[in-house]
């Protein structure tokens, strides 16, 4: 990963984590989130911690009206940029989304429309240079949908397959594309949730992120790694038999 890294989403404790990381390198930081106070409290961490440079922009990145003239301000902050990375989104409710077609969409807008978006002008940015890391989290919930929160899953699932499409038209270009698949994460995404075993700590995935965006030649990993074994298993399950679980 070279120099400049943008953090789509900066203010998430996956990409806090990420940040401190990149910090601790000497590394250019540009972060992007739309509440201004904690993005400036993650800023004067990174550059308390090493940082060469960090700059800010305060942005709703849900607002894909405002996408373009964003995008504009990423590439003036950060004309060396190097690496993306999207970290954002939202757990929604799926009993309301299911009450409320309006909400639905708002869910399916913010987590993978407006990404879409988003990495759409990335895609550009990196593909002109012919060379980068574009990174994207999406969710292990991508990868089959439960009645539990298949608003969610279907998002994240429609994420996965655009950065599958991004990946093989920039091949050509040298960008390297890398899809992420946390599974549930110990964030205040999902304080509402019950932690068990398989809940993995927010710092050791930013670290798995951060070594493969360096280091790493994969194109998806599952973070944890057993995940991936996790949701093979989910996948095989039949409809017939996954339609009457509770799951």
């Amino acid at each position: 990963m070279s120099q400049g890294l943008a953090i789509l989403g900066a203010t998430s404790k996956i990409a806090q984590e990420v940040a401190r990381l990149a910090a601790r390198e000497g590394r250019e930081l540009l972060l992007v989130a739309r509440n201004e106070e904690r993005l400036e409290a993650v800023a004067g961490d990174a550059r308390s911690r090493g940082a060469s440079r960090v700059e800010c922009i305060t942005a709703d990145l849900a607002d894909v009206s405002q996408h373009e003239a964003l995008w504009k301000r990423i590439e003036q902050a950060m004309p060396e940029m190097g690496a993306v990375l999207l970290a954002y989104g939202t757990l929604g409710d799926q009993d309301l989304a299911e009450d409320s077609v309006a909400y639905t969409l708002r869910e399916l807008n913010t987590n993978f429309t407006s990404a879409a978006s988003l990495l759409s002008y990335a895609a550009a940015s990196l593909e002109r240079r012919k060379t980068g890391v574009l990174a994207v989290i999406t969710s292990v919930a991508g990868d089959r949908a439960r009645r539990s929160n298949y608003v969610y899953g279907t998002a994240k699932g429609a994420l996965t397959l655009f950065v599958q499409g991004l990946r093989a038209r920039l091949f050509a270009s040298g960008v390297r594309v890398l899809t992420i698949k946390p599974g549930p994460v110990d964030t205040p995404m999902t304080a509402h949730m019950k932690k068990g075993l398989l809940t993995a700590s927010p710092k050791s995935v930013a670290a798995t992120i951060y070594r493969e965006m360096e280091d790493g030649k994969a194109e998806v990993i599952y973070v944890p790694a057993y995940w991936r074994l996790i949701m093979a298993g989910i996948r095989a399950i039949p409809e017939s038999v996954g339609k009457k679980m509770k799951f």
